[in-house]
């Protein structure tokens, strides 16, 4: 949609599952994941899955809430009515997703988990360490026509070692959302597709309106994985990467200090409201109350902005280099081992849910975006993001995404990072120090043996 067109969405997308952004790792977090109930995955059933009715029954743990959780089920079963084989037992496993690898991580230990369970993405490398999650390769790759129609963000976010190790579920990417009206006041027009982060930092400045509390922009600042994953769209543009090709340290001292350079300066001009607060609920609700111009966001918010009745428009992400280039984060529908006929059935299942039509159903309410260009060109799609001020931007962004490496040591280099962001935007360290510093911490977790 072009800049500067300004209109209110009439169909209110759904509300997606909650996006989280904190990668909770660590033997402390485990361990109380541990005693949380645990779902039977075999209840009702022999020990091979079958059940009274000749169906094999297989367990989902979805964790999604509400509207993510009805289309979730619906899609569920729609599939049980489709066929008389296999009968899916779509359920939220007793968490939300926020929780899902802590209460996977124990079901593994238990001996009693699930057959599907929604990881996200970021986790896919700690959770596929186990023998018993399912190499998907052979179910995905074998059309090589079907695989290839996948973006290449989504390609990449399941693939570990070249072995296809989930199936993509939810995906979505990050452009920037501004309110027209604070714009329009300031009398600053629109960005354009192609806008430098020199310009992100002067228009945050112009917007900002210190007498009437009004903010340019936003950075999390809880130090978490929402504080760092915006960072990283700015280091693959300056040409580091989130680890070297070497694999012994990271790959983004140079750009990594130069990024966090326009970081400084935002905070330097008291242009960006810092959330201290995991979640970044209290940004969100400061854009959403018509106090701040621009805030970098994904396609799960744009639920709450028609709501808000908030006139705004979605512009791509600033560049360095003047290539588009963003971050995608897809999460997964994770398979895993209880015995020969439940991982056939459930590959069935999730081969199934990720065709065009039925991922189209999902996406719509469950907050994503299509998740190969089949489904992008699905005519209920095309009506939908048609209808909905903003989403074009967001799938646009696709075709030039990149994703977070599938790597076990991530959680320490995103924390190691996060700690840097907030150093800078709190003025604590400078730039370069603050990246000698996350340098240090996640070079020291890459050298731990894997």
């Amino acid at each position: 949609m072009p800049a500067g067109q300004d209109r209110t969405s009439k169909p209110r997308p759904a509300p997606g599952p909650p996006r989280r952004r904190v990668l909770r790792t660590g033997a402390g977090a485990v361990a109380g994941a541990a005693a949380l109930p645990l779902l039977d995955a075999c209840a009702s059933t022999t020990s091979d899955g079958i059940g009274a009715d000749g169906r094999v029954n297989i367990e989902m743990w979805h964790g999604q809430s509400e509207t993510g959780a009805k289309a979730i089920e619906s899609l569920a079963a729609d599939f049980n009515r489709s066929q008389s084989r296999i009968r899916v037992n779509a359920n939220g496993g007793g968490v939300v997703a926020d929780a899902m690898l802590q209460k996977v991580t124990a079901s593994l230990a238990a001996g009693a988990y699930p057959d599907i369970a929604y990881i996200f993405g970021s986790d896919l490398a700690s959770v596929a360490r186990s023998p018993k999650v399912v190499d998907l390769t052979s179910a995905l790759r074998g059309d090589p026509a079907r695989w290839n129609d996948f973006w290449p963000s989504v390609r990449e976010a399941v693939t570990l070692h070249g072995k296809v190790r989930a199936a993509p579920s939810l995906l979505d990417s990050l452009a920037v959302a501004c309110n027209t009206d604070l714009f329009r006041r300031a009398g600053i027009p629109l960005p354009r597709a192609g806008w430098t982060w020199d310009e992100f930092v002067v228009t945050a400045k112009k917007l900002t309106d210190a007498g009437h509390g009004i903010f340019g922009t936003a950075w999390p600042g809880a130090g978490d994985e929402d504080t760092t994953w915006r960072l990283w769209p700015m280091i693959w543009d300056l040409g580091g990467d989130v680890i070297d090709p070497g694999g012994k340290g990271i790959g983004f001292v140079d750009s990594g200090r130069r990024a966090l350079e326009t970081v400084a300066r935002l905070a330097a001009d008291k242009s960006v409201y810092i959330d201290p607060k995991p979640g970044s609920e209290q940004m969100y609700q400061v854009f959403l109350s018509g106090r701040m111009g621009m805030v970098i966001t994904g396609p799960w918010k744009l639920a709450d902005l028609v709501d808000a009745k908030l006139p705004y428009q979605v512009v791509p992400m600033p560049t360095y280099s003047g290539r588009p280039l963003t971050i995608s984060g897809p999460d997964t529908w994770t398979v895993f081992d209880n015995g020969k006929a439940r991982a056939r059935a459930a590959v069935e299942f999730v081969r199934w849910l990720i065709t065009p039509a039925q991922d189209v159903r999902w996406d719509m309410k469950g907050g994503s975006l299509p998740l190969s260009r089949a489904s992008e060109h699905q005519a209920d799609w095309q009506r939908y993001s048609a209808e909905t001020v903003g989403l074009p931007v967001f799938t646009k962004a696709l075709e030039t995404a990149r994703v977070r490496p599938i790597h076990p040591a991530y959680p320490q280099i995103s924390q190691a990072t996060g700690e840097a962001v907030v150093s800078v935007l709190l003025g604590r360290a400078s730039p370069a120090k603050a990246v000698r510093r996350c340098a240090d911490k996640a070079d020291a977790a890459l050298l731990i043996p894997r």
